[in-house]
């Protein structure tokens, strides 16, 4: 079904919301681990906070990760309803 079809339904929302959410937790995990792998394992969650998180940092790293989630579960959602 088409796109400008979907967007009309509830479901399709929905859809899209539980798709990104999981996405955005995903790939904050892995963007983690690929920026700080040693920091997180070895529990010093201060350098992870300055690296990652200090001067607004947090803005630029959630805000990528939410709009790929939004765009993802849009897509996906989309692919998936019938």
């Amino acid at each position: 079904m088409a796109l400008s079809k979907n967007i009309k339904k509830a479901a399709f929302w929905s859809n899209v919301m539980k798709v990104g959410a999981v996405f955005v937790v995903l790939i904050t995990i892995i963007s983690l681990c690929f920026n700080s792998f040693s920091d997180v394992f070895s529990g010093n969650w201060d350098a992870v906070l300055d690296k990652n998180f200090s001067n607004q940092l947090w803005i630029r790293f959630f805000s990528s990760k939410v709009i790929a989630g939004f765009i993802y579960g849009i897509y996906v959602s989309n692919k998936n309803m019938k």
